[in-house]
């Protein structure tokens, strides 16, 4: 048994499949498009506000604990918030004065304790 093709129908189909292969390409493209969108426009926003407000309460109680950790943490987050462009100004700019305050509490710390940033058992 052999079978013919019809040239005409197999070019239908090669060409129904070309068109749900581009189909497939089109949207896959415009989501990628839409993610973009969203990121640059008030998503990024509010994820700059976030970053601002995440500074803010880091900066804060790293003046008291964990300067050296807590105190980079806000500087970090504040300057990222400022290039984002958050509405947040004042709060990325207080969090970026607070992480460097920490950091001076610990360096003035260290070196009026000689190195010794804990001691125990005196």
């Amino acid at each position: 048994m052999s079978t013919v093709m019809n040239p005409t129908a197999s070019a239908a189909v090669s060409s129904h499949a070309n068109t749900a292969a581009n189909a497939a390409a089109n949207a896959a493209a415009s989501s990628d498009a839409d993610r973009r969108s969203a990121t640059t426009g008030r998503g990024a926003v509010a994820e700059a506000d976030n970053l601002a407000v995440a500074s803010f309460l880091l900066g804060l109680p790293g003046l008291l604990i964990f300067n050296i950790v807590l105190g980079p943490l806000a500087i970090v987050l504040g300057t990222l918030a400022l290039v984002r462009g958050t509405r947040r100004r004042g709060r990325a700019v207080l969090g970026v004065v607070l992480g460097i305050a920490a950091l001076a509490v610990f360096t003035a710390t260290t070196v009026f304790a000689h190195g010794v940033i804990m001691e125990f058992g005196s």
